[in-house]
């Protein structure tokens, strides 16, 4: 199985560290637009195998899509990353141009793949991808879900003081700090409502410290994530490659479910060989509905801005 990683900075070469360690796919590709870049990275990651124990061929090129021909999966992180005080939204202008090329560019060589898109704002790139392509819904899935998902378990399991692997719980909506939805009444550990352990008020802290996970972050950091975001597509890829069908929370191309249509944004999905096999439509109480209706509006109104590069 062959994944291509278009962008080897931060986010990208960590998501080909992550896949290459796991044994997730037999050959991982690097592309970027900056001279060496890509192969310094692959090449820096090809000298852990022999004290990791791994077998994935990494490679790295320069702007030469033909060496990521017949790729399985394709992952997009292209484009600037945040930086301090900047939202997602405000990359819209930037990256829209940068992403449209790059998916033009990789499916002259790999017409087949399932397109994984990281860049921000990710619901609005997702849609752009997929209307710019015209490629079926289920090959075109933004990540958010499953990046803002683990950040949830991880504030659940400090608040609980328990292992965040042993927490289930979901992140829905727009992967945006004000658009996103995590869904405390149903998250549990080990099968049992998180609500018989943690106050509401503890809850809703646990809630507003997801929403603002990856501006927290850019505020230490300086610049935007990489560890947890390049695992998190790696999770993904690894549910697509290996037909895992696991559920995990996605931006995609919604037609009716759950009352919006015409948007992508982060719903329960099983992912699979096909990539988004099945979207969920989980019980949603009338405030959760009030909130996932307002987070659809917020990501229709940032798609408008791609009006003039969808024309």
């Amino acid at each position: 199985m062959k994944v291509t990683i278009v962008g080897a900075g931060n986010v990208g070469a960590t998501c080909a560290d992550v896949i290459s360690y796991r044994g997730i796919a037999s050959e991982v590709v690097l592309l970027d637009i900056k001279e060496g870049f890509a192969e310094g990275k692959a090449l820096d990651i090809m000298q852990c195998a022999t004290n990791t124990g791994f077998n994935t061929h990494v490679s790295g090129v320069t702007n030469d899509y033909s060496k990521t021909a017949g790729s399985d999966v394709v992952v997009i992180t292209s484009g600037i990353p945040r930086k301090p005080g900047m939202t997602r939204e405000e990359l819209i202008g930037i990256n829209a141009g940068i992403v449209k090329t790059v998916t033009e560019n990789v499916l002259k060589y790999s017409p087949d793949t399932i397109i994984v898109m990281v860049s921000n704002p990710m619901d609005t790139m997702t849609y752009l991808a997929l209307k710019s392509t015209g490629l079926p819904k289920n090959r075109i899935i933004g990540m958010g879900g499953a990046l803002d998902s683990s950040r949830f378990r991880t504030y659940l399991s400090l608040a609980l003081d328990k292992p965040a692997n042993d927490i289930s719980a979901m992140v829905i909506g727009g992967h945006g700090d004000t658009t996103m939805i995590p869904l405390t009444r149903l998250a549990s550990y080990n099968g049992i409502p998180v609500t018989e352990f943690l106050s509401e008020e503890v809850l809703q802290k646990v809630a507003a410290d997801t929403m603002v996970g990856g501006a927290t972050l850019t505020g230490l950091l300086g610049t935007s994530a990489w560890y947890a975001p390049g695992a998190s597509v790696a999770f993904l890829v690894d549910s697509i490659l290996n037909d895992q069908k696991k559920m995990i929370a996605c931006s995609v191309y919604v037609d009716g479910e759950y009352g919006q249509k015409d948007i992508c944004i982060g719903v329960p999905c099983i992912i699979g060989k096909n990539g988004v096999e099945q979207i969920l439509e989980i019980h949603l109480n009338e405030e959760e509905k009030a909130l996932f209706a307002k987070s659809a509006d917020a990501v229709r109104g940032m798609n408008d801005a791609l009006k003039s590069i969808l024309v």
